[in-house]
């Protein structure tokens, strides 16, 4: 959520850094209301400064017999009264209409976020590995033989409908053993703390991350008011809700395995066939609560981490940052990690990282108590995937896939499957 303070110091500006977004420019709606929310409390501070006043001259004025002095201080105080409810309630709800308001803008991009309306403007900045020259025409991964056994979407479709997957046997083995290799790595090498959490959470928490309320179409309610997360960024990053922490604590550098839900509203059409876009699917999520002066370098290093668990499974990746008109709702800049996929002959977003300053934090109330005493700071917040897996699963599948049908399997998972180094033909593990 946006600082009022700052809309108020410098609307131009604001406007202009919310144009970059495609977004037409609100300061003047946005400080009409805070004006009017302002006029009404001052107003009901007003009446409650003549009511406390006029309170205390009723006892004189019925000491020293004036009674008709006495009926009109009375009368006045009664008057009062009613104007400070009428007034408190009225700054109640202009208050409650300028939080909805400015729930609903998305956050502001960094000066150095590249502009542009969508993702043919994004800006590649990084690229590692080769992809490699196959002597054969590469398949889909659900066209290649030693996956057809291990991944069933009829079964799955008559279980729950289109967009899921039933994974078995081998390759539900690899599924797993991606998810395990993710979360060892970040957790031994990168020093991020390993957390569980719940994947059903109040309408609140949808509000901290900036799920609700404009996209909540995008999610799953249950009918008692919980919702189904989207990723764990939800859960993690909320862990923070209300608090305010001491300074030393920071960062907090979480990682966590879970089931993501999506509804997928508005993709209808878009990447049907496959595993690449389903409503049930799981994430190995990374997220840092920090001083908000270290998101810059967080967002680079938690770049590095989701880059890194590709280079060990030697799959080809390429980083762009996302132009301003491609960045999500609450990121003031994202770096998009793609990686390549051969059957289809380009690359896709396997990771997005984004920092999102304080934007989180104040929606959260989530502050630090800083360690030489000050006044607390809303805190900075960050997220990534690191990395989806079942994206990752197709990766392995797609850029191992040999003339005869089989898969070799990268070397860093061989420990995970009992040694077995690849997936063959039939469908099992070798």
């Amino acid at each position: 959520m946006h600082d009022i303070r700052a809309i108020r110091e410098n609307p131009a500006a604001w406007d202009a850094a919310l144009s970059r977004r495609g977004d037409a420019p609100m300061s003047s709606q946005v400080l009409a209301l805070d004006e009017e929310r302002r006029a009404a409390i001052h107003a009901a501070e007003t009446a409650q400064a003549d009511q406390n006043k006029a309170s205390k001259s009723v006892g004189a004025a019925k000491a020293s017999g004036d009674e008709a002095e006495f009926e009109r201080l009375r009368a006045l105080v009664a008057t009062k009264k009613a104007e400070v409810a009428e007034m408190t309630e009225k700054a109640k709800a202009l208050d409650a209409q300028l939080t909805e308001l400015l729930m609903g803008i998305p956050n502001l991009p960094l000066a150095d976020v590249p502009d542009g309306a969508d993702e043919n403007d994004n800006v590649e900045i990084h690229r590692w590995g080769t992809p490699r020259t196959f002597d054969f025409k590469p398949k889909e991964h659900y066209e290649l033989p030693g996956v057809l056994p291990g991944m069933d979407f009829e079964t799955a479709a008559k279980l729950s409908g289109s967009r899921f997957v039933v994974l078995k046997g081998a390759v539900a083995r690899v599924h797993r053993a991606l998810a395990q290799f993710m979360l060892d790595t970040h957790i031994d090498e990168h020093e991020l703390t390993e957390t569980w959490a719940p994947v059903l959470v109040k309408s609140d928490m949808m509000y901290g991350t900036g799920q609700l309320p404009k996209f909540g179409e995008d999610s799953y309610e249950t009918t008692n008011g919980w919702w189904l997360i989207p990723t764990s960024e939800v859960t993690l990053t909320n862990t923070v809700y209300g608090d305010t922490v001491d300074e030393v604590s920071l960062p907090r550098r979480m990682t966590s395995h879970s089931q993501c839900f999506r509804s997928e509203a508005g993709s209808a059409g878009r990447d049907t066939a496959g595993m690449l876009r389903q409503h049930q699917f799981e994430k190995v999520e990374m997220v840092t609560i920090c001083h908000p002066d270290e998101c810059i370098n967080e967002h680079h290093r938690m770049t590095k981490c989701a880059q890194a668990i590709l280079e060990k499974l030697e799959l080809p990746y390429r980083t762009v940052v996302l132009c301003t008109g491609d960045m999500g709702f609450g990121a003031q800049k994202t770096h998009d990690i793609e990686v390549w996929l051969p059957g289809q002959d380009t690359y896709r977003e396997i990771s997005s990282v984004s920092t999102c300053g304080d934007f989180q934090a104040r929606r959260m109330n989530a502050r630090f108590k800083p360690a030489d005493g000050g006044k607390p700071g809303f805190v900075g917040t960050l997220n990534g995937s690191g990395l989806a897996v079942g994206r990752c699963l197709i990766a392995v599948l797609e850029n191992g896939q040999q003339a005869d049908g089989s898969i070799d399997l990268p070397a860093v998972l061989h420990p995970y499957l009992g040694g077995k180094t690849r997936l063959t033909a039939e469908g099992t593990l070798a």
